[in-house]
């Protein structure tokens, strides 16, 4: 049986200058950097079996031959990617929170530092 094949979405920018892509279907996550230094960094592994494939430009005929191509059907955008399959989503610990407040960022509903 082949592998499941899952379309990575274009999520974001890092502070690095990376893109962040995800995987709508198992959470996995990476920074991609692009051309001239390019680099890759997975950040949640997700589904190491399946294929992922992403396309930048969702609604261009490229995109949509790759979509056909692959069987994954229209590409959509999804704004943010799930939590992973059976795990919660983990709250910040002491220094999360203290890095959080320190950039005024109010977590927990009190006064930032």
């Amino acid at each position: 049986m082949p592998p499941p094949i899952h379309q990575m979405r274009l999520t974001g920018r890092l502070g690095s200058g990376a893109d962040e892509w995800s995987c709508p279907l198992c959470g996995r996550r990476i920074a991609l950097r692009r051309p001239p230094n390019p680099e890759l960094v997975v950040l949640d592994p997700g589904d190491e079996e399946a294929v992922h494939i992403g396309v930048l430009e969702p609604g261009s005929d490229a995109a949509d031959q790759a979509a056909a191509r692959y069987g994954v059907g229209p590409i959509q955008h999804i704004p943010r990617p799930p939590a992973r399959p059976g795990q919660p989503t983990p709250e910040p610990d002491a220094a999360d929170r203290r890095w959080l407040a320190e950039i005024g960022i109010d977590w927990d509903g009190d006064e930032a530092a």
